[in-house]
């Protein structure tokens, strides 16, 4: 078992151990592949009327369900340690809590991240194909930054939910709290809201997902500022984690 002076990477093989043996966050990735790749072959096959539509968040549009898996994945991966007592046996192999959290954060960013790739890819790729001459103008680079950015905000999601889950000490809680902040706040109230709603954290970090993004934020700053709620999400959860009692 790890202990005070171990180094980082035993204690990020363990928590990468626990991920890789719990059925339900492996089963989370791959929905996270299915969802996004089967709504974006839907979208691809889709006819629209709107003549001013943006080839390349249609082909990465699979994202909006998709994520849904990516934020189980983070709140499902640290709330595992709030069950049966897990949290105290894992501070007990590692007393230091804010090098356990963040090879817990580690261990969930990484398979994230790669299943992020692979996943955006794949959506592009089925859904070009439906599209057909309506995505020809998409350029190499602009392709190359869909697939990297969606990547990106999969992850930063992840991250998202796993301080909020560390913060509340509940995946329930966390998810009973982000899900319908996105699918309601974010797409039904966040439209009345005018321009406060690009600096959503959904909102923000699909931009980058836009060929040419129409609202406030530009591709990388819309991640920037996803990137910023996420990390007061992980400091509000490690705050929680270092402060309050097993």
């Amino acid at each position: 078992m790890p202990s005070p002076s171990t180094p980082f990477a035993p204690v990020l093989h363990s928590e990468w151990l626990k991920i890789r043996t719990l059925r339900s966050l492996l089963g989370a990735l791959l929905a996270l592949f299915a969802a996004t790749t089967a709504f974006s072959a839907i979208a691809g096959v889709s006819e629209t009327s709107d003549p001013e539509f943006d080839p390349l968040f249609m082909a990465l549009s699979g994202v909006a369900p998709g994520q849904i898996a990516a934020i189980s994945f983070g709140a499902m991966a640290v709330s595992s340690e709030f069950h049966g007592g897990g949290l105290r046996l894992t501070l007990a192999a590692v007393p230091r809590r804010g090098r356990w959290f963040a090879a817990k954060l580690v261990a969930i960013a990484v398979p994230t991240l790669v299943v992020g790739l692979v996943t955006a890819f794949a959506a592009l790729l089925v859904a070009r194909a439906g599209l057909g001459d309506a995505a020809s103008g998409l350029s190499p680079g602009e392709q190359v930054r869909g697939v990297v950015g969606c990547a990106l905000y999969l992850t930063l999601m992840a991250l998202f939910a796993a301080g909020i889950t560390a913060l509340l000490r509940s995946g329930a809680g966390a998810l009973s709290l982000i899900i319908p902040f996105i699918l309601v706040v974010s797409f039904v109230i966040g439209d009345a809201a005018g321009t406060a709603v690009d600096f959503l954290p959904d909102r923000a970090g699909q931009s980058v997902l836009y060929e040419s993004p129409d609202g406030t934020l530009g591709p990388w700053t819309g991640l920037g500022v996803t990137s910023l709620w996420a990390a007061a999400a992980v400091a509000a959860g490690a705050w929680s984690i270092r402060r309050r009692d097993a």
